[in-house]
């Protein structure tokens, strides 16, 4: 891989990307239509607000997958949980029949699955792809 795919910051040269999974709350399968398209905004903007980028993504019916570039600066458990804190508070907001007081804590189950992807990048990409075929829903699930 050559220097030029390295981002920078003021005392570092860094290419960090994770493979992140999470689930709603009870596995429920919630994420179709309107709140699937929903969601691949919220999640781009949310990321994109703290410097990172999402790379691939895709939601399913019962899950998401996303490989995500994450600054050094920041812990991966403190994206995560951003990105599911806020993206929970946006849904209860848009989607909940609540006109205030929103805190989103009943849409995504506690915890996540996380790994490096280092060199393989490509090969997670492919992964992430073929989950949208083994949900077998008709919505595009990308993001």
């Amino acid at each position: 891989m050559s220097t030029t795919s390295y981002e920078s910051l003021s005392h570092s040269k860094w290419d960090c990307k994770y493979h992140v999974v999470f689930v709603p709350k009870y596995r429920r399968k919630v994420m179709y239509g309107e709140i699937r398209e929903f969601l691949k905004i919220i999640f781009k903007e949310l990321a994109n607000h703290k410097g990172c980028e999402i790379l691939s993504g895709s939601l399913v019916k019962d899950h998401v997958h996303m490989l995500i570039r994450i600054p050094p600066k920041y812990a991966v458990a403190e994206i995560v949980g951003y990105l599911k804190g806020k993206s929970a508070i946006a849904i209860a907001r848009k989607f909940s029949k609540r006109k205030r007081n929103f805190n989103g804590e009943r849409f995504w189950a506690r915890g996540y699955s996380v790994s490096t992807v280092g060199y393989d990048q490509e090969n997670i990409k492919v992964y992430i792809k073929n989950q949208e075929k083994l949900d077998k829903q008709e919505n595009d699930g990308t993001f």
